[in-house]
């Protein structure tokens, strides 16, 4: 995948990923900054803006979880706002998305897998969030165990795997999109075809940009906003189900339940 980044930013050898994280680092950190700057009791512009994100993560917070998880609040947001702003990141032109790059979702996935198994033994003690693991009939215990740990190591996988499918996907989808262009145009432009390449090629790369503008920007900014609002459901689905272990096999009617079936699909 090295040959589909753009080399116009020297990285001094750290690999693009780590790079672009570290840009995206220091945007949040600058806007975190210029929001806390001089707080208004009336928000306006960029306070505005992160407060409004605030409330929307908590809002799904209350829902998912419950008023309880709102200690959960700086892990969540931290996920959800890194995620998105990476995801942006790769529609600027000579950037990357730092989670179109395996090891970047790998190292989220991981956090939230040992933080809501963390969060369950605290919440439970060591001993009885084990043997939720065993379901609530003991004789179905050597059924259940391997199931049940079969389920949660597919959990980092699947977060894994779907949000760098999905931005990688894009990403190459925006490669191929600027290379056409660039080649129609470069053609057009030789005169290596006389009007004839005029017109094609003109014609190609103004259907190329339009397509570029009017539908793939707009579908990549959707598919962003949407890569990470998944991610962070299932980590707070994957929380509160740490939360109600024991009681984790009885029917669910809440929220929780019926959110991490449509979050799956």
């Amino acid at each position: 995948m090295e040959a589909l980044e753009p080399p116009i930013f020297n990285t001094f050898g750290v690999p693009h990923h780590v790079a672009f994280t570290w840009v995206v680092m220091v945007i949040l950190t600058a806007l975190a900054l210029a929001a806390a700057r001089r707080p208004a009791l009336v928000p306006t512009g960029l306070q505005n803006a992160m407060e409004a994100a605030l409330e929307f993560i908590l809002g799904l917070i209350d829902d998912v979880i419950g008023p309880e998880g709102r200690r959960y609040l700086p892990l969540i947001a931290t996920l959800g706002l890194y995620i998105f702003a990476s995801n942006l990141l790769g529609l600027v032109p000579g950037f990357t998305a730092p989670t179109d790059n395996v090891n970047t979702t790998a190292s989220c996935a991981l956090v939230v897998f040992f933080t809501y198994h963390w969060i369950g033994i605290r919440q439970h003690g060591l001993w009885a969030y084990l043997k939720h693991f065993a379901g609530p009939m003991p004789a179905l215990a050597p059924l259940m165990v391997p199931i049940e740990l079969i389920s949660h190591l597919a959990r980092p996988l699947s977060l894994t795997l779907r949000l760098f499918g999905n931005m990688l996907g894009g990403h190459i989808l925006l490669s191929i999109v600027f290379f056409m262009t660039v080649g129609l145009s470069t053609w057009a432009l030789s005169g290596a075809a006389g009007v004839f390449g005029w017109l094609i090629g003109g014609f190609g790369t103004i259907v190329a940009i339009a397509f570029t503008v009017g539908f793939l920007f707009p579908l990549k900014l959707l598919v962003a906003f949407l890569q990470a609002f998944i991610f962070v459901m299932l980590s707070m689905l994957y929380i509160a189900g740490a939360l109600a272990a024991e009681h984790e096999h009885a029917p669910a009617h809440g929220p929780a339940a019926h959110g991490e079936a449509a979050a799956h699909h």
